[in-house]
C-alpha cells in the first residue's frame, strides 16, 4: 500500500523506517506547509517496506512518501 502526501509541502519529520510495524491511523510523516504541521497517517496496518522521502524534501500532493506491505 502506498501512502501519499495529502498536500504539497516540505517533509518536516519522518517518523518511521523500513521494518517498522504501523497500525491504521499511525502517523508516518509530518509535512510542513504554510507554517502548519500536517500529519500523514497510514490507512492500513502493516510493515514499512520503503520510505521514499527524507526530512527537508519538498513533495507534491499525491507523491508516494512511504510504502507499507
Amino acid at each position: 500500500m502506498d501512502i501519499c502526501a495529502s498536500m504539497s509541502g516540505t517533509v518536516f519529520r519522518v517518523l518511521v523506517k523500513p521494518g517498522d510495524q504501523v497500525q491504521a491511523g499511525d502517523d508516518v510523516i509530518i509535512l510542513e506547509s504554510m507554517k502548519m504541521e500536517i500529519p500523514i497517517a497510514a490507512e492500513e496496518g502493516g510493515t514499512v517496506r520503503e520510505v521514499r522521502v527524507a526530512e527537508g524534501d519538498f513533495v507534491q500532493e499525491g507523491d508516494v512518501v512511504v510504502v507499507v506491505e
